[in-house]
């Protein structure tokens, strides 16, 4: 879903800055009114544009002066991907989120983590456009924009921080894909043990994993994403299918409302924090999205595309979660499809879909991290070896989260935990801080404190949300929790 945020985006040198500021026209390049960070190696001096450049005319060329290749996608095609970013199978526990939190309270936090997450989605735009025309590059990634906003501060000791900052995104990053394969793995094996029980008995459950484990292992053997693309689109398909038919049986012999608890326990809000973040995992394709739009301008505004996507996403969420909830209470599972009747064929069918569109997105998933630490292995073996060092480590990726998946059998506390560490910090806390730090001196009072109020949110969750799901992962280990 984010497979182009490893993109790198700011280029290693500048081949020759005079023919630049010839195309530019009127831009000069400056060390002193945007000092360079000595630690930033990637941007060793920033182009500052004149005022009298525009900024459609600054999105014309690229970082070497050259014209951009027209491959540029429509409003239209920008909501469709935002929708698919964003739907995955973390939509399917959020009847699970409901339940550690009460219907009513449930349902309220999931329209006030929508606000806010748009929110910090609106900032990470305005950030990259900011950033964008400070330094005259024609886009940027998530992990970029954390690195630029430090390196193009005023001050000498944020500067400092420069690719501390890039590493840090890119860390949360790799843990954000790789919780999410966790997941995969665990989804998968979950749908397929109770189809297969069924008509043939029951099996140890590490041995559907152990199924699974050698065709992922084929499927992350393709290196190139263009290959990819037609299992990605199968897996969209299949996705919005098994959706249509999940509310087909939701919305069959509804109880009352007043059936269900309002609310469930302070206690267990962390779990409805963890959960709830983690469906909202879309902050990885907003930056990629708006960098490839025709009109980027369209991305903001009450009315604009990221606005019309996000409603959309947040309708669905909130509708999967109310119905999934008021359906089947507190034995709701991790995922909705696990307790859909094994019996009928299209719930079989829906369980089959479903694994097969996880499936079939784990690929992506793993491009992310393969493409960030792979630069390192790199540096590390011989040319020779290079492909073979890249084949290591998409193997070892997948034996590591096999491995997790395997040990941590709970599809819920594992989501829980992927979005309280991960998802939290890219969500909510990066685009406070990276907000602040682009302001600078200019951020007012007001802003800042929406800020602090933001990280704190996410800090809380982060520690609450973690100690939660581990505490219950640890009890299911010692024995107090088989369920």
């Amino acid at each position: 879903m984010s497979t182009q945020e490893a993109e790198p985006l700011i280029s290693c040198d500048r081949a020759d800055e005079s023919s630049v500021h010839q195309k530019r026209g009127s831009g000069v390049v400056s060390d002193a009114s945007i000092p360079s960070s000595p630690e930033v190696v990637r941007a060793k001096k920033i182009i500052i544009p004149d005022i009298s450049i525009s900024d459609d005319d600054s999105d014309l060329f690229s970082d070497a002066g050259e014209d951009v290749p027209d491959h540029k996608i429509s409003n239209t095609d920008t909501i469709i991907h935002l929708l698919k970013g964003n739907i995955g199978p973390g939509i399917l526990a959020l009847p699970d989120a409901i339940k550690n939190s009460g219907l009513l309270v449930g349902n309220i936090g999931l329209v006030v983590m929508a606000t806010i997450c748009v929110h910090c989605m609106h900032m990470l735009v305005n950030t990259s456009q900011e950033l964008c025309r400070r330094t005259n590059l024609p886009f940027l990634t998530y992990s970029d924009v954390a690195e630029t906003c430090f390196a193009t501060s005023s001050s000498s000791r944020l500067r400092a921080f420069a690719s501390t900052a890039r590493t840090v995104i890119d860390v949360f990053l790799c843990i954000t894909q790789l919780g999410f394969c966790c997941v995969y793995f665990v989804f998968i094996s979950q749908n397929l043990q109770q189809i297969f029980d069924h008509y043939y008995g029951e099996i140890n459950y590490h041995i559907y994993m152990a199924i699974i484990l050698i065709p992922m292992l084929f499927l992350v053997s393709i290196r190139n994403l263009k290959y990819l693309s037609p299992v990605s689109m199968l897996a969209n398909i299949l996705q919005f299918i098994g959706l249509g038919i999940i509310f087909y049986y939701v919305f069959q012999d509804l109880p009352c409302t007043w059936d269900r608890k309002a609310f469930a326990s302070i206690g267990q809000l962390p779990l409805f924090f963890g959960t709830a973040i983690y469906a909202f995992e879309g902050i990885g394709v907003v930056l990629p999205l708006e960098n490839q739009m025709k009109t980027s301008a369209d991305m903001k505004g009450w009315n604009g595309v990221l606005n019309t996507s996000m409603v959309i996403v947040s309708c669905l969420y909130i509708a999967v979660a109310f119905f999934g909830y008021l359906k089947y209470g507190d034995s709701v599972a991790g995922s909705i499809t696990l307790n859909l009747p094994v019996n009928e064929f299209m719930a079989m069918l829906v369980k089959l879909m479903m694994s097969l569109a996880v499936f079939f997105t784990y690929a992506l998933q793993v491009y992310v991290p393969v493409d960030i630490i792979n630069p390192f292995i790199q540096k590390r073996v011989s040319p020779q070896n290079y492909l073979k060092a890249e084949y290591a480590l998409r193997f070892s990726l997948v034996l590591l989260t096999f491995s997790f998946a395997a040990a941590i059998p709970k599809l819920d506390l594992f989501i829980s935990l992927v979005g309280a560490v991960a998802s939290s910090t890219l969500a909510l806390m990066a685009p406070a801080v990276i907000d602040t730090v682009t302001q600078g001196e200019r951020c007012c009072w007001q802003r800042a404190l929406k800020n602090v109020i933001l990280f704190i949110i996410g800090f809380l969750g982060f520690i609450f949300g973690s100690y939660v799901s581990l505490r219950n992962i640890i009890n299911y280990f010692i024995g107090e929790d088989k369920t």
